[in-house]
């Protein structure tokens, strides 16, 4: 829902075919696997043990002999499968869903909208024309009272057409809308003769309107396939290297542009010469007459200012070339991340599902949505850092897993253990104890206030 009300004024009114309509569906429900998938292994890992735990399955497990470990093992078998699966999805086929995406998005966004001519509006959206109809049939063909300003040849109203009615239908070709005037007049204003206005009668007249613009075109793919997104593992590392090369390239010229900037300087012909800091004892400065201090001190601040203004403009273009690095590592990194998020998050959710024994989409909808937003969350946030440059990429990105990760091994050491900890009514012990503990504080501070109430 939130990529239809996104894009959703770029593809209403275009005429766009369900086909089309559904290939742009598929490609972008590819990106949202990375938020499904992990989620889904999380739900259904508590699911699976909580109704394990909620009809006593695993306690009869546990009393034949058989280890939680044990019982998770074909599970985890399962996960890793999923995450190797997850790998292969991120790394090949969500690069080219991406690639034809993006290309069948952009030719969307610049299609134009279709034919659409309302009653008493101007419709300028065929080149080279403005046509205004005050009323139209129901059959949507025949039409009353039209005027058509021509502006083909770009000089203004100089042409236009009115009719009392007509009816306009599509050639056989769909290439061109067809308009058949009735009982109407052709005005041409001319210039630099004697007639200025050439005005002519007809009882019937054809106007055929060419379509091309209409027609819905596919962009060549291979204007995108550069795109970060839309590279797998070795073309991001070959792009990232080669990025980082011209930037530290760019560097360099930098560093030796600005050292040239700031040791030379014009001598008493107009030709640049290279300051020496000291010569001997005293300074160069010191060795010069006024008028050259003068010239000299006077260039000084003019090339001091042109370095920074340089400096300046190479420091915003240093920071938009790292950004765009920063971006090749982030997906770099994302081709890991969700095939490690299933693992991390199975290990959340089985645990979890001993503790709550309840199956269903009740309780363990609540909780694996609770435990994912907090992932997502996290996983969000450290992106934005690593795009802004802030934080390193690889901690940016790995950083909800970091989190996680020891949840999930406290939790799964717990369950093989058969801590309390996975105990229903060790919570609910703990819960009453609390509250007790409540109540007599409370009852304390009104004997101390009124100690009248204790009779």
């Amino acid at each position: 829902m939130q990529f239809l009300w996104q894009y959703f004024e770029d593809m209403v009114g275009k005429g766009l075919e369900r086909a089309v309509l559904a290939e742009l569906f598929l490609y972008a429900s590819a990106s949202f696997v990375s938020m499904a998938l992990p989620l889904a292994i999380l739900l259904s890992s508590i699911m699976t043990f909580g109704n394990l735990g909620e009809n006593y399955e695993l306690v009869a497990i546990k009393s034949s002999g058989i280890s939680l470990r044990r019982i998770m093992r074909p599970l985890l078998f399962v996960t890793l499968i999923l995450s190797g699966v997850a790998f292969f999805f991120s790394n090949n086929v969500l690069p080219i869903a991406n690639l034809k995406f993006k290309s069948l998005l952009h030719d969307i966004m610049h299609q134009r909208p279709a034919l659409d001519f309302n009653p008493g509006v101007f419709y300028d959206g065929i080149d080279g024309y403005v046509i205004r109809v005050r009323d139209k049939g129901k059959d949507g063909k025949s039409l009353k009272e039209v005027l058509i300003y021509d502006h083909s040849d770009l000089t203004g109203n100089r042409k236009m057409i009115s009719a009392k009615s007509g009816e306009m239908y599509l050639s056989e070709d769909m290439r061109y809308l067809i308009f058949k005037l009735f009982d109407g007049y052709q005005y041409d204003e001319q210039k630099g003769t004697n007639f200025p206005l050439i005005r002519s009668e007809f009882k019937e007249h054809r106007i055929n309107f060419n379509l091309g613009g209409f027609q819905f075109e596919r962009t060549d793919e291979d204007l995108f396939k550069d795109h970060y997104q839309m590279l797998n593992l070795s073309q991001l590392q070959e792009a990232t290297d080669s990025l980082k090369i011209v930037r530290n390239d760019r560097k360099d010229d930098f560093a030796l542009s600005l050292q040239q900037r700031s040791t030379l300087y014009r001598d008493t012909l107009g030709r640049f010469q290279e300051v020496p800091y000291q010569t001997g004892e005293e300074f160069f400065v010191d060795s010069l007459n006024p008028s050259s201090r003068i010239g000299l001190l006077a260039t000084a601040i003019n090339l001091t200012r042109g370095a920074k203004t340089f400096a300046n403009a190479i420091g915003e273009e240093l920071r938009s070339r790292d950004e765009r690095i920063v971006r090749h590592e982030i997906e770099w990194h994302r081709k890991f991340t969700l095939s490690i998020a299933c693992i991390v998050l199975f290990f959340i959710g089985a645990p979890l599902g001993a503790i709550i024994r309840k199956g269903g989409l009740g309780m363990p909808v609540v909780v694996s949505v609770v435990f994912f937003l907090f992932y997502h969350i996290i996983g969000i946030t450290g992106e934005k850092l690593v795009k802004n440059l802030e934080i390193e990429p690889i901690l940016g990105m790995w950083i909800s897993t970091i989190i996680l990760a020891p949840v999930g091994a406290y939790l799964t050491v717990k369950a093989t253990t058969d801590s309390v900890l996975l105990d229903s009514t060790f919570y609910t012990k703990l819960t009453e104890k609390f509250l007790k503990i409540i109540l007599f504080w409370k009852k304390k501070d009104t004997v101390n206030e009124d100690p009248s109430a204790v009779s």
